[in-house]
C-alpha cells in the first residue's frame, strides 16, 4: 500500500456517520456438523447436527457490517409476520442497527439454510416467495415515505437489491437521495442499470454487468465509461472476484487488483464491500481509497465461514499491513507474522512433527487440520531432534529439504524449526487457537495442550492415514 493511501486509512473514524440502508432483507440458517458416512438410501453425505446458527442476510449482513465498523446504522425492509422476521430484528437491534421494518401479512420472510460439515457447504435451501402484487402502491409510498424522513440526517444512502421485491422502484428513492444531496451507493441484482441513474456508485459483480452489459470482461471498461456517461452514474465498480475490481466513471478506468488471500467462503464479500464503499464515501473519500478499503475488507471477510462482518479493528490492522506471506520461518518472524494474523481476526491451527519422508498420511492429515482454521503453522523436529527421537539412521531427509517440500503444500502457510525434543517452547511463544495432532492420541496426552488450553485455546487430535508412516516406507524399501 502506498504511504499517501496508508495516511488516509490511519485514522480511520467511522463514528459520526449514520448510514441509511434499505433493501432486501433475509436470515441465513446455518445447521454445522459432521459428515462421516453416506446415506443407505442415495449417495448423499448423512450429516449429525451439531449446532444451529442465525446470521442477518442480504441488506441486513449490511447493515451489520456497518454497525461492526463504528457507524450508526438505519435499516428499512421488508419481513413477514414470523419467527425469522422476529428473529431478525433481535439480532440487529442486539447489535445496535436501527430496525424500522415493514411486515407483511401472508407472506414468509426470505431464509436460505446452509448445511455444513467439515467447514465446508454441502448445500443450501432457500425457502422464499414473490411479496403479494396487492397493496404494492401503497407499501412502495409507504418505504418511500419513510426513506425521505431518515434521508434528513443520513450521510449515505445504501440501496441493496437482491431482486425481492423491496427496491421496485429505486429510483424514485435516488431521485430523493438527490434532493437531499446524500450520495448513493447501488448493490444491484438484475435490473437494468438505467433504473439506478444519477447514483454516486453503482456496484455490480462480473456475472451481473456481464448479463446488464452484454459485453465480455475485456470489454467492461468501455462498456462501463459509456454507461457513466449515459445514466449520470459518478462510478461503474465491478467486482471480478480473485481478479480483483474494475473502477469506472465517465473518463477513464483503472484497475484494482486482488489482495492475495486464501478464499474460505465468499457468502456475504459483496455485502461487505458496499458497506466500506457507503462509509468511505460518508468520510468524502476519495473514489481510489474508498475502493482500496473495499478490496481489504472483501478479502478479510471471505477467510471467514458463512456470512460474516467485520470489525473495525480487523479492518484497521488488515489496512495497515501488507498481505501476509507464506513459507519457512525463523522463529523470531513467526511470532510477528502470527500476531499479525491474530490482529486481522483469523484463527491459528498449529501441529509438529518430523514428517520426514512426506507420504500420503502427512497430507491428508495437514489437508485437515489447515480447514480447521485460517492459518496452518507446521513446526518440524530439526535433524538432532529427530535423531534423538527416532534413533540411528534418522532423519533420511535432512531439515531444510524437509521444510521446502512441506511448505510448498497447499495447506501450509509456515513451517518453523525447533531443536528441542517438544515444541512447548514454541506453543508458549504462538500461543494457537488449535493445537493439532494424529495419532492414537487422547486430547489430555497431547504435548502441550496444557499450554494451549491456558491461554484460551483448544486441542484436536485427528486420525492417520494406516499404513502411512516413514518407518513402514523404509521397511518396504529395505525388503525389496
Amino acid at each position: 500500500m502506498a504511504k499517501d493511501q496508508k495516511d488516509v486509512y490511519e485514522n480511520l473514524d467511522f463514528s459520526d456517520k449514520h448510514v441509511l440502508v434499505v433493501g432486501d432483507l433475509m436470515l441465513d440458517q446455518y445447521w454445522t456438523g459432521s459428515a462421516e458416512r453416506v446415506s443407505p438410501e442415495a449417495p448423499v453425505p448423512v450429516v449429525k447436527v451439531l449446532d444451529q446458527d442465525y446470521r442477518p442476510g442480504g441488506a441486513a449482513n449490511v447493515a451489520l457490517n456497518v454497525v461492526s465498523l463504528g457507524a450508526r446504522c438505519t435499516l428499512i425492509g421488508f419481513v413477514g409476520e414470523d419467527q425469522a422476521g422476529r428473529q431478525l430484528k433481535q439480532v440487529l437491534t442486539a447489535a445496535g442497527v436501527n430496525c424500522q421494518f415493514m411486515e407483511i401479512n401472508d407472506w414468509p420472510t426470505p431464509k436460505k439454510l446452509r448445511v455444513m460439515a467439515q467447514n465446508q457447504q454441502l448445500v443450501r435451501l432457500d425457502f422464499e416467495e414473490e411479496i403479494p402484487i396487492s397493496g404494492e402502491s401503497e407499501r412502495l409510498a409507504v418505504l418511500l415515505n419513510q426513506v425521505e424522513k431518515n434521508l434528513q440526517n443520513a450521510d449515505v444512502l445504501i440501496l441493496e437489491d437482491y431482486d425481492k421485491g423491496v427496491l421496485e422502484e429505486p429510483g424514485a428513492l435516488i431521485s430523493a437521495s438527490v434532493n437531499y444531496s446524500v450520495p448513493v451507493v447501488v448493490d444491484p441484482k438484475s435490473k437494468s442499470l438505467s433504473e439506478y441513474r444519477k447514483a454516486h456508485v453503482v456496484k455490480p459483480n462480473e456475472k451481473e454487468f456481464r448479463n446488464v452489459s452484454g459485453r465480455d470482461k475485456l470489454d467492461f471498461p468501455e462498456a462501463a465509461r459509456a454507461l457513466c456517461t449515459e445514466l449520470e452514474i459518478k462510478n461503474i465498480v465491478i467486482t471480478l472476484g480473485e481478479d480483483g475490481m474494475s473502477v469506472n466513471d465517465s473518463a477513464a478506468s483503472y484497475h484494482v487488483p486482488a489482495r492475495p488471500v486464501d478464499v474460505f467462503d465468499v457468502t456475504g464479500a459483496g455485502d461487505t464491500a458496499a458497506a466500506v464503499m457507503g462509509l468511505g464515501l460518508a468520510l468524502g473519500m476519495s473514489v481510489q481509497d474508498f475502493v482500496g478499503l473495499a478490496n481489504v475488507a472483501s478479502s478479510l471477510v471471505i477467510g471467514k465461514l458463512g456470512t460474516a462482518p467485520i470489525s473495525g479493528p480487523e479492518l484497521k490492522a488488515g489496512l495497515m499491513r501488507e498481505p501476509l506471506g507464506r513459507g519457512v520461518l525463523e522463529k523470531s518472524d513467526l511470532k510477528e507474522i502470527v500476531q499479525q494474523a491474530k490482529d486481522m481476526g483469523e484463527t491459528i491451527v498449529f501441529t509438529n512433527g518430523c514428517f520426514d519422508i512426506l507420504h500420503a498420511g502427512h497430507v491428508t492429515y495437514l489437508e485437515e487440520a489447515a480447514k480447521l482454521g485460517d492459518r496452518l503453522v507446521v513446526a518440524l523436529n530439526k535433524d538432532s531432534s529427530v535423531a534423538r527421537l527416532k534413533g540411528v539412521g534418522r532423519p533420511i531427509v535432512k531439515y531444510d529439504a524437509r521444510a521446502l517440500v512441506v511448505s510448498g503444500l497447499e495447506s501450509v502457510d509456515w513451517v518453523v524449526g525447533f531443536d528441542e525434543d517438544t515444541p512447548e517452547a514454541l506453543l508458549e511463544t504462538v500461543q494457537p487457537d488449535i493445537l493439532v495432532k494424529g495419532g492414537d492420541y487422547t486430547e489430555d496426552e497431547v504435548i502441550g495442550a496444557e499450554i494451549v488450553r491456558s491461554a484460551g485455546g483448544s486441542v484436536r487430535v485427528l486420525s492417520l492415514v494406516e499404513m502411512s508412516s516413514t518407518s513402514h516406507i523404509v521397511k518396504r524399501i529395505k525388503e525389496s
